[in-house]
């Protein structure tokens, strides 16, 4: 086991790692911003070094200021939690060319696997089953039209580097296709510092259930169960749970064979996600794989009483990882995650930084908070909104259900907007307690949050 690594983020995912560390007896060193001096992953780490001022530019995405902050302190390893550099390949190369491990899949892999286009060409060869969309990425308006006429409206445009639903747009008018592909480029431009798009064929009405995949280097790759993400706006996910309700355990066990045979075919090692669509009728394409851990990631901790990132730093130091071969397919319990964000639901999701001035987080038999925040602090406008991810556990997804309601009521934060009322009333809502939510469950049950 490592003796130190740096962590290279910020927020609660440098906290989670933080506690993972200290759990297994490992000293933690936090790479931390002018703007995140005061928060609690930078308090509780045993280490910290400031690389830079708050733009993401000159700080969290400086590979030169990243790795000399991990030298000079004597790490041994990088943990890149997600977003900013964790699916960036160069950034692993250049951890690997200063004899620094990153904790993650080898370079090659994020290239094969985290560029989305490059991506389901690899799993297309390897007989898993893909959303129809173009051979690479589209270069030019006229390149998109001509595909997009060739499978039907309505297409989606995706960044080929992207995630977080940052460089998407449907696309169901030929008349709009200019703009939205301009715009994808644009946005995938700022994000990820790549304009390459692709197109897919657009399947109106999915669930997006996503299986989270280990795998170490001595050969045993694991499934651990399924991840249902379907509660999203404009593609960016606000609720998830674990497992899915769609699914029968025939069709779980399915769809985890299927993600061990993609991970088994690129020779991933680490923790990642395979994300697919669930059509109506069953069916189940590839969409993306994320090489990185998962926002949502504690869902699937509590259903197979697994850490995921404590697995990521053994696997990263060589050792076995501790969940089977083959994995966990039989979910013990149901739990959801609600991310609570400093954002304004009543007001089009508008962000919201600002100072919380009080904040009650919420407890009880089957909750749990992820969270860097505290009484006092202020959410910079420089980042993600993200303030706490709660999360509830229960037997099946009735008790689970019951404790969200309960937890969600029991927070309250003051001084900012956020949105808890929002995650109050999807609890409420008949169709979601149902379990029978698609992509589009927004739009068409909680319109009044979609605009």
């Amino acid at each position: 086991m490592f003796k130190k690594i740096l962590i290279a983020n910020r927020g609660e995912i440098a906290l989670r790692i933080v506690r993972a560390c200290k759990d297994l007896g490992v000293q933690s060193c936090i790479a931390y911003s002018e703007a995140d001096a005061n928060t609690t992953a930078v308090l509780e780490a045993d280490e910290r070094v400031c690389i830079g001022p708050a733009p993401s530019a000159k700080s969290y995405l400086d590979y030169a200021r990243i790795i000399g902050a991990a030298v000079s302190r004597g790490c041994e390893a990088v943990h890149p939690g997600y977003g900013f550099l964790s699916e960036n390949a160069e950034f692993a190369r250049a951890c690997a060319d200063n004899d620094l491990v990153f904790i993650g899949p080898a370079p090659e892999v994020i290239d094969a696997m985290g560029e989305k286009s490059n991506a389901k060409q690899t799993m297309k060869a390897a007989g898993v089953p893909t959303v129809p969309g173009s051979d690479g990425p589209v270069e030019s308006v006229e390149q998109a039209r001509a595909f997009a006429e060739a499978v039907g409206y309505p297409v989606l445009i995706k960044a080929s580097a992207g995630g977080g639903g940052k460089g998407m747009r449907e696309v169901h008018d030929p008349a709009d296709l200019q703009k939205e592909f301009d715009a994808a480029r644009s946005e995938a431009r700022v994000a990820f510092g790549n304009d390459e798009v692709y197109l897919e064929k657009l399947i109106l009405r999915p669930r997006h259930v996503e299986i989270q995949v280990l795998a170490d280097s001595f050969g045993h790759a694991a499934a651990l169960c399924e991840r249902d993400c379907s509660v999203q706006r404009r593609h960016q996910k606000l609720v998830e749970e674990a497992p899915s309700p769609a699914l029968s355990d025939e069709q779980r066990a399915q769809m985890c064979k299927v993600a061990i045979t993609a991970v088994r075919e690129v020779g991933y090692v680490n923790a990642g996600t395979i994300e697919f669509l669930l059509d109506e009728d069953g069916s189940f394409y590839f969409m993306e794989m994320n090489t990185r851990i998962q926002v949502e990631h504690p869902v699937t901790e509590e259903i197979t009483r697994t850490d995921l990132v404590c697995e990521q730093l053994r696997i990263a130091s060589g050792e076995p990882m501790t969940v089977p071969d083959g994995g966990i397919t039989v979910p013990s319990g149901h739990a959801f995650e609600f991310r609570i964000n400093a954002e304004d639901p009543a007001h089009g999701f508008r962000p919201c930084p600002g100072t919380i001035k009080h904040l009650r987080l919420p407890g009880g038999p089957g909750v749990r908070v992820e969270t860097h925040v505290y009484e006092g602090y202020t959410i910079p406008p420089t980042y993600d909104s993200l303030v706490a991810k709660i999360i509830v556990w229960g037997a099946d997804r009735a008790q689970a259900l019951a404790r969200a309601r309960r937890a969600l009521d029991e927070c309250e934060i003051e001084g900012i907007a956020t949105t808890l009322p929002f995650h109050r009333d999807v609890v409420r809502n008949a169709q979601f307690a149902s379990g029978i939510v698609y992509t589009d469950f927004i739009p068409e049950h909680m319109p009044e949050y979609f605009c």
